[in-house]
């Protein structure tokens, strides 16, 4: 008779999204997700090939998460880039794994089509990549600089959010 379970996937990706966000990539490692759960590492390689597939499996369920959000918040570009920002700051480490090589093209494209949908709307369906790839581009290093503290000259870093924001959709006739 197999031993039974003690562990599913979706608890060993839960954990992994923990400890990453408490200890960054470099302490997302087997070991860590297995004393975490409960259960000797090499029980979790039953699951998960490897630390590479751990980090990839992290990354597609913190992708999906953002996607969710994305998807209840509708077709309203300036809606999303709050719920991007709101994820970034929830999730800074996810939010950095995302930009990695651990993060899946399809992962990502699901994640994408909220902001295609919305750049549709209001550019066009011919402008709607181009208008995504402008807005994701100005949001993620927007986020990625006040995730790292770069904006150190003062002001309202909230207030420049909302400046940098209003201006990019109505420059892309919004």
């Amino acid at each position: 008779m197999p031993t039974p379970e003690r562990t599913s996937i979706a608890e060993i990706v839960a954990a992994g999204r923990e400890i990453l966000e408490i200890a960054g990539p470099a302490g997302l490692t087997m070991q860590a997700v297995a004393a975490r759960v409960g259960v000797r590492a090499p029980s979790l390689y039953k699951r998960i090939r490897d630390r590479d597939a751990l980090h990839t499996a992290v990354a597609v369920s913190t992708i999906d998460a953002l996607t969710a959000r994305l998807e209840h918040e509708g077709d309203d570009l300036a809606g999303l880039a709050h719920v991007y920002r709101g994820f970034a700051k929830e999730n800074p480490e996810g939010f950095r794994l995302m930009f990695t090589i651990a993060a899946p093209q399809d992962a990502l494209a699901r994640s994408a089509a909220p902001v295609i949908r919305a750049s549709s709307a209001l550019v066009g369906e011919d402008d709607a990549l181009d208008a995504a790839r402008l807005f994701t581009a100005w949001a993620t290093g927007f986020l990625q600089m006040e995730l790292a503290g770069a904006f150190r000259l003062g002001g309202d870093v909230d207030r420049a959010f909302e400046y940098g924001l209003t201006r990019l959709i109505a420059g892309m006739g919004g």
